[in-house]
C-alpha cells in the first residue's frame, strides 16, 4: 500500500438523526485490508433506503401492534435475533460499491490486483452444508452497517464479496446492481417463481421493484408492475407484461380502493383473476388486497414496508385460500452469483435514475426521498465525478 494515500475523503455518519449527522471529512484514514480482504478504490456506490432508515433510527422492530405503544415500533438499526446490533459510530455507509482492487490482504491472490469489481453487500457469518459462506439468519448484517462501506474514496471488504465484472458497462450504471437486485432475486428464489407464472410487483419503479420486474422476466415469468401513470412506459420497457397505475385504483379523493385494485390486477393478469406470487415492498393499507389477488396456494413475500408495517388482515383469506406468507431480507451468495451471471449475459439492465457527488450526499438523500426517479441513484467520489458521474447528474 506504499503508493496509496494515507487519508481519504468520506461521508461519515456520526449518530442517529437528520442529515446534519452526515459529515463530509477529508482526513479519514485509508483502511488497510485485513487477511482475506481486498482494498477497493471506489468509483461509484449505489444508494439504498437502508441508508436513510439507519440514520433516522427508523427500522421497524418486532413488537405487538395491539399494545398501543406505537413508539416501540422503531429501532436504531437492524439487529441480530438476540437484539444486539453491530452498528457503531462513526460509520461510513454505502452498500453497493463499484471500483478496482488496489491492495490485497494476506491470503488473497496478488493476481486480483486491478480487478474491476461489484461488491456483494451482505456479510455472511454462516456456512452452508458444504462449508461455503451463507447468511446466518440469526445474525443478518451488511457492509455500510456492521463495517464501513463505499461512501468514501476507498473501502476494504472481504475478498469473497468482491465480484469481478467483465462486461462493458460504465461504473455508475454497474453500481445500480447490488442491495436492491440481491433483495429482489432472493425474494423470487424463496417463492420459487417459475416460467409462465404471473407475479405482481409493488413499488415497481424503485430499486428493488425495477430489479424484480427484470428478474421475473429472466425466469420466464410475467411481471405485473404497480406504479404511477407517468412511469408505466419505463416499466414496460424493462419487461413488465402489464402495469397497474395508482390512478386506476384510487377513488376521487386519492384513497386506496381495495376492490377496484383486485379487479384491475385481474384484468392485467389476462383475466385469470389471480396471480401466482406477490413481491411487495409497500405493505400498509394495500396488504390485504394484495393477498386477495393471489391464486389458492399462492405466495406473498415482503422485504419492505414503505407504507407502514402494521397492516390489517382478515385471516379467513389466508387459510381458506391456503396462502403462503414469507419474509425476506438481503440474500445468499448463490443469489448474487446468479445476478453476476445475468449482468454478464446482458439479461438484466441497469436502471440509473441519476448521480450525485459524494460531498452532496445530503441532496442525494432528499432526491431519493422524493422518489421522482426510476431505479437507483448513485453516489460518486468527487475526484471521480467528471469521469464517472457528471453525465448522469440530477
Amino acid at each position: 500500500m506504499t503508493d496509496l494515500p494515507s487519508t481519504m475523503k468520506a461521508m461519515v455518519l456520526t449518530g442517529h438523526g437528520g442529515p446534519e449527522k452526515l459529515e463530509y471529512r477529508t482526513d479519514v484514514p485509508v483502511p488497510a485490508p485485513a487477511p482475506g480482504e481486498v482494498l477497493i478504490e471506489v468509483s461509484a456506490c449505489g444508494m439504498n433506503n437502508t441508508d436513510l432508515k439507519v440514520r433516522e433510527a427508523a427500522y421497524a422492530v418486532d413488537f405487538d401492534p395491539n399494545s398501543g405503544a406505537e413508539e416501540e415500533g422503531a429501532a436504531a438499526s437492524i439487529a441480530a435475533a438476540d437484539g444486539t446490533t453491530s452498528l457503531t459510530f462513526p460509520r461510513i455507509q454505502g452498500a453497493d460499491t463499484v471500483g478496482r482492487i488496489v491492495a490485497v490482504g494476506d491470503g488473497v491472490a496478488a493476481a486480483r490486483m486491478g480487478e474491476r469489481v461489484l461488491v456483494d453487500f451482505s456479510l455472511y457469518h454462516g456456512r452452508d452444508a458444504e462449508g461455503r459462506p451463507a447468511m446466518d439468519l440469526w445474525n443478518v448484517d451488511y457492509i455500510g452497517h456492521g463495517r464501513d462501506g463505499g461512501y468514501a474514496e476507498y473501502v476494504a471488504v472481504p475478498a469473497e464479496n468482491a465480484h469481478a465484472i467483465g462486461r462493458e458497462i460504465e461504473d455508475a450504471a454497474l453500481a445500480t446492481f447490488g442491495c436492491s437486485t440481491l433483495t429482489a432475486e432472493h425474494m423470487l428464489a424463496r417463492v420459487d417463481v417459475r416460467a409462465g407464472q404471473y407475479v405482481l410487483v409493488t413499488g415497481a419503479s424503485g430499486g428493488v421493484g425495477s430489479a424484480a420486474v427484470q428478474l421475473v422476466r429472466a425466469r420466464g415469468a410475467l411481471p405485473i408492475a404497480v406504479t404511477s401513470r407517468s412511469k408505466e412506459e419505463a416499466l414496460l420497457a424493462l419487461g413488465a407484461e402489464a402495469c397497474v397505475a395508482r390512478q386506476d385504483f384510487e377513488d376521487a379523493d386519492g384513497r386506496f380502493d381495495g376492490r377496484r385494485f383486485v379487479d384491475v390486477v385481474a384484468e392485467a393478469a389476462g383475466g385469470s383473476y389471480r396471480v401466482d406470487a406477490v413481491v411487495d415492498q409497500v405493505g400498509g393499507t394495500m396488504f390485504h388486497s394484495l393477498l386477495r389477488c393471489l391464486k389458492p396456494d399462492g405466495h406473498y413475500i415482503t422485504a419492505g414496508t414503505i407504507a407502514g408495517y402494521t397492516p390489517r388482515i382478515n385471516l379467513h383469506t389466508v387459510y381458506m385460500a391456503f396462502l403462503n406468507i414469507h419474509g425476506s431480507s438481503q440474500g445468499q451468495p448463490r443469489d448474487f452469483a446468479r445476478i453476476v451471471g445475468h449482468i454478464e449475459a446482458g439479461r438484466i439492465a441497469p436502471v440509473l435514475g441519476g448521480a450525485f457527488p459524494l460531498s452532496r450526499l445530503h441532496e442525494a438523500q432528499e432526491a431519493f426521498r422524493r422518489k421522482s426517479h426510476i431505479g437507483n441513484l448513485v453516489i460518486v467520489p468527487d475526484a471521480k465525478w467528471e469521469a464517472v458521474g457528471q453525465a448522469h447528474a440530477l
